[in-house]
């Protein structure tokens, strides 16, 4: 078994991805053309976003998201986080907390997507030399 796709709800797919595209960077993988289901390329996992709409169909409730009262989060990693943190910014994230260097070795920021969904932005972890 593989972790193909994390798929968040949100109101408007295209938006959503569009957003990410400017603020992450990430590219467009496909877009269905009733507009309610979209995917982005990010390597073997896809991240994907469905309808509200869509799932209120299917018999589904989706709840709200919250970056105050998060339930998960997403995480992209980067060689520089205060760039990221600033192209976020720039197309329309909401800022949640600033850069920061954490004490495991690791910087992060975290932002919050038009839709309320937490995302951190991070280095990779720098972890002491053994002895």
């Amino acid at each position: 078994m593989i972790f193909r796709y994390t798929i968040l709800y949100v109101d408007d797919v295209r938006a959503t991805l569009d957003f990410y595209q400017r603020a992450f960077g990430l590219e467009l993988g496909f877009l269905h053309e009733s507009g309610d289901y979209g995917e982005l390329a990010t390597g073997e996992t896809k991240l994907t976003f469905s309808s509200t709409r869509l799932m209120q169909e299917l018999g589904k409730s989706p709840g709200a998201p919250s970056a105050a009262r998060p339930t998960f989060e997403l995480a992209f990693e980067t060689d520089d986080v205060r760039a990221a943190y600033q192209r976020a910014l720039a197309a329309g994230a909401s800022a949640v907390q600033d850069v920061r260097d954490e004490p495991w070795g690791q910087t992060t920021a975290y932002v919050s997507d038009p839709n309320g969904y937490l995302v951190e932005l991070c280095s990779v972890v720098q972890l002491p030399s053994p002895g």
